[in-house]
């Protein structure tokens, strides 16, 4: 169960950035992005406008503390491809990357409380399989981009 919670975190916190970020080709803007994810998730967990608007400040808020410490764990990451580094700084990086995981699985243990004074869990329930399901069809469609591309550099387009 922990490592499923731990596969969500990374692509629930890695994929929509990709994503917003021009990692497909529709160039979409943050707040663009958002606002597709905020409507299909939505729909998909059945949230009223009421519960809509009091859920998606917390959701977003969670999503921009969660994409801070990804972007530390990725900072200290890049740092390990000096060859020049020595292995206790090695263990610095490595040791700083588990502890920005396990402070994003804390960080989302405490906006479920938060979540909690919002919606039922299980609507909170049905929001992270709505979550799941966007990120499993934004993946399904930037491979279908991808295949489409190199199916055109193929034919010479």
């Amino acid at each position: 169960m922990k490592r499923l919670i731990l596969l969500f975190v990374m692509i629930g916190g890695f994929l929509p950035l990709v994503w917003a970020n021009g990692g497909c080709d529709q160039r979409l803007t943050r707040e663009e992005f958002r606002a597709r994810q905020q409507a299909y998730i939505t729909e998909k967990a059945g949230l009223t406008k009421e519960e809509a608007d009091k859920f998606f400040p917390l959701y977003f808020e969670l999503q921009d503390r969660k994409k801070e410490l990804n972007d530390e764990a990725w900072r200290l990451l890049r740092k390990g491809k000096d060859e020049n580094i020595s292995e206790d700084q090695y263990e610095e990086i490595m040791i700083g990357v588990y502890d920005a995981r396990v402070s994003t699985d804390r960080l989302e243990r405490s906006y479920l409380e938060k979540f909690r004074k919002v919606l039922s869990y299980k609507k909170i329930y049905k929001v992270l399989r709505a979550e799941m399901r966007f990120n499993r069809d934004l993946l399904k469609g930037m491979h279908r981009n991808k295949g489409a591309k190199d199916a055109d550099a193929r034919k010479g387009k």
